[in-house]
C-alpha cells in the first residue's frame, strides 16, 4: 500500500504514523530523514542536495524529487510505504506520480488529517517538553505527576518558544495556504481520503483503517 500522510502540526500525524506502518509493515519516509541519509551516504543525489544546503540555498525540485525516487526503490519499499512530509507543491506531486509510472507504482490513498484550527492551538500552546530527555507532555492531556517535573528523568519541563499562539497562528496559516492546492488535487484524483483528526488516539485510527478499506 502506496500511501502519503498530510495534516497540519498538532493533529497527531506522528501518533497515527507509528500505528500504520506498524499495522501494513511499511517504511515510513520522512523527507528530512532521506536527505540527511542520502547526504551522508554520499550518494549522486545527497551530493547534488549538499552543494546547495553548504550555499544555504533551497534545493531545487528535481534533486529532492531524485532523493525520494533513490529511497522509494529500496528493498524495503517493495511492499508499500508511507510518505510524509512529501509532496508540499503540486510541481512535487506530478513529478512523485511520474517517478512511481516508471517504477509501475501509484499513489493509492492520500490521508488527510482534519482537525479544527481552534484544537491545534490548545494542544500546541499546552504541549511541554522536558530539556533533559525530550519527552513531551501536555498541560490538559498528558500532565506531569508533578508539575514542572518530568515524569521519566525528573528533568525540568518547559514550554518551547515556538509553541505560542503568534507563532502558531502563522505556522497554521501557512500550513493551509501550502496544502490546499495539494489536497484539492488529490481529491479531484479520487485519491483524497479526509480522517477527522478529533477524539481518542485508537478512535482516530480505526477512521483512518476504515478510510483506507
Amino acid at each position: 500500500m502506496n500511501l502519503i500522510f498530510l495534516g497540519p502540526p498538532g493533529a497527531g500525524k506522528g501518533t497515527q504514523a507509528k500505528k500504520l506502518i506498524t499495522k501494513y509493515g511499511i517504511p515510513q519516509i520522512s523527507t528530512g530523514d532521506i536527505f540527511r541519509a542520502a547526504v551522508k551516504a554520499g550518494t549522486e543525489m545527497g551530493l547534488k542536495a549538499k552543494e546547495y544546503m553548504d550555499k544555504g540555498l533551497l534545493v531545487p525540485d528535481e534533486i529532492v524529487v531524485g532523493i525520494v525516487a533513490e529511497r522509494l526503490k529500496e528493498n524495503d519499499c517493495n511492499g508499500g510505504f508511507l510518505l510524509d512530509g512529501f509532496p508540499r507543491t503540486i510541481p512535487q506531486a506530478d513529478a512523485l506520480g511520474k517517478v512511481l509510472a516508471d517504477m509501475g507504482r501509484k499513489v493509492d490513498h492520500v490521508i488527510c488529517l482534519e482537525v479544527p484550527d481552534s484544537e491545534l492551538m490548545q494542544r500546541l500552546t499546552g504541549r511541554r517538553v522536558c530539556r533533559k530527555c525530550g519527552a513531551e507532555f501536555h498541560m490538559i492531556f498528558k500532565k506531569t505527576a508533578k508539575e514542572g517535573v518530568c515524569d521519566l528523568c525528573g528533568g525540568e519541563i518547559y514550554q518551547r518558544s515556538d509553541d505560542n499562539e503568534e507563532s502558531i497562528s502563522k505556522r497554521l496559516s501557512e500550513f493551509h495556504r501550502q496544502t490546499k492546492p495539494l489536497i484539492d488535487y488529490y481529491r479531484e484524483r479520487g485519491l483524497l481520503r479526509p480522517v477527522e483528526g478529533l477524539g481518542d488516539f485508537e478512535a482516530i485510527f480505526g477512521r483512518i483503517v476504515a478510510a483506507l478499506g
